[in-house]
């Protein structure tokens, strides 16, 4: 905060304003862009390992585990995401409780579900109720994580099972011809020639999981909707050093270009992955780049 901030009432133009953007609130909103950053870089790999797990048991020759691996991906990708995400934090929030109530208080003996109203020992709440704020803070998002990775990593199953099923299955019957296990082959020729199939499909899904981080206001994570919301509604003299009009616009506005650059770099980046992993390559792209040299 500026020294000349203390008496904002005498502030005019760009000194108001400099001020304004620097208070606490504004901060906790530039904070939760990081949030954001933090959540994608978390999420990403997350559900990448949630979709390769799907999709090898999807391709499973143990029938049980084929049918798990293909119900995780078709239930989850059927379910709208607002839904689901709604619905699965809670649930997930209380079944945690619920185990750590049956670890911690075996003696209780009012049932747990009274009515709409879910009941358990204090000593299982999740956090504590005496717990510091970043550990509600922390917890919370843990939660956000979890669920958008189990989100995410169904369409990543999906994508990473059709890009197993793209590799030219005579490489795979090369390799067993040439004494190498189906674990060998698997990990030696199959996963390493998989991702050239399958960035297409993972770079659209990294662009919708950078679009739905929004949601994050959805699962009680102050995130930058949450604050554009909060920080650009107009403000009374009586509530606030700094009052205003309806400022909404520009605060969405401002997180409009945000998401815009983010993606954008995005692309590029992606872009060059796509190109070194396609040099040489018996595909398309790698085609287009041998008469582009020539």
């Amino acid at each position: 905060m500026f020294s000349y901030c203390t008496d904002p009432a005498s502030l005019e133009g760009l000194q108001w304003l400099s001020c304004y953007l620097t208070t606490g609130k504004h901060m906790s909103m530039y904070y939760a862009f990081g949030t954001v950053l933090l959540l994608l870089a978390i999420t990403a790999p997350v559900a990448l390992a949630f979709g390769f797990g799907g999709a090898s048991a999807a391709r499973s020759h143990f029938a049980p585990l084929r049918w798990f691996g293909k119900a995780y991906i078709a239930i989850v990708r059927g379910i709208p995401d607002i839904a689901f995400f709604l619905f699965f934090v809670i649930a997930l929030d209380q079944g945690f409780e619920f185990i750590r109530h049956k670890i911690k208080c075996p003696d209780w003996q009012e049932p747990v579900r009274q009515g709409n109203d879910f009941v358990i020992c204090t000593a299982a709440k999740l956090p504590l109720g005496n717990a510091p704020q970043w550990v509600h803070e922390s917890y919370g998002f843990a939660l956000a994580v979890l669920t958008f990775a189990i989100v995410f990593g169904a369409f990543a199953a999906n994508v990473l099972f059709g890009a197993m099923r793209a590799v030219p299955h005579g490489q795979l019957e090369t390799a067993e011809a040439y004494g190498m296990s189906r674990r060998q082959t698997f990990w030696r020729i199959l996963v390493p020639q998989m991702w050239v199939y399958a960035l297409p499909g993972l770079s659209n899904l990294w662009m919708v999981l950078i679009k739905a981080t929004p949601l994050l206001f959805l699962l009680g994570v102050e995130d930058i909707v949450y604050w554009a919301r909060e920080l650009g509604g107009s403000k009374q003299p009586q509530f606030t050093d700094y009052p205003h009009p309806d400022w909404r616009m520009w605060y969405f506005l401002a997180l409009l270009v945000f998401y815009l650059a983010f993606t954008k770099v995005s692309e590029v980046v992606l872009d060059r992955i796509m190109a070194r992993l396609t040099h040489g390559q018996a595909t398309a792209a790698g085609e287009a780049q041998r008469k582009a040299a020539a």
